[in-house]
């Protein structure tokens, strides 16, 4: 399967704004936002808060490509080390990109750098938290064989309102070889 991560360059902006402008509404339903309503920050400001966190080891967001082409991000974000050393996968893919195991590849992909490549932050857990609707989501944590942990009720702020969601986590221990 032709799926690559990779960071974002400034060269490869436009294009990840199209795609994420063209999957707007598809999104919409899983878009996580600030109760609070503050004040949005620009696209500009977003990049920078990214490499900010990459620069801290507190995360990372990529780039999906699937045939030389953007279908999609990944993010490892919440990375606590020293007894934890855990952190928090999100992804999303396009529409048209669904349903030829993009995602469950890019979240093996990363986990695999996550947890046990040499360049990687060295993680024991990964955690991915799934809104117990999203059908889609729940097949990727299937598919990787992800341990159920349980229902987190009014875990994060999406679509509008606080939603549950449910638990899922990678150990190390998982895939000694890797998940990919």
């Amino acid at each position: 399967m032709a799926v690559r991560l990779r960071r974002r360059r400034a060269a490869g902006c436009e294009a990840w704004k199209g795609v994420r402008a063209g999957n707007a509404a598809w999104l919409a339903p899983w878009e996580s936002g600030d109760p609070e309503h503050g004040g949005g920050i620009t696209f500009r400001r977003w990049v920078q808060r990214q490499r900010r966190d990459e620069t801290e080891g507190t995360g990372v967001v990529l780039l999906i490509e699937f045939q030389m082409r953007i279908v999609g991000q990944i993010s490892l974000g919440g990375i606590v080390y020293g007894a934890m050393r855990t952190g928090v996968v999100g992804y999303w893919v396009s529409q048209d990109a669904t349903g030829r195991g993009i995602a469950p590849m890019a979240v093996a992909m990363l986990a695999d750098w996550e947890l046990h490549d040499q360049a990687g932050p060295h993680l024991h857990r990964l955690e991915i938290a799934v809104m117990p609707h999203n059908e889609r989501s729940l097949r990727v944590v299937a598919k990787l064989g992800a341990h159920r942990e349980g229902l987190r009720a009014g875990y994060m702020y999406v679509h509008g309102g606080w939603r549950d969601h449910l638990t899922f986590s990678l150990l190390a221990d998982d895939a000694p070889e890797g998940f990919a």
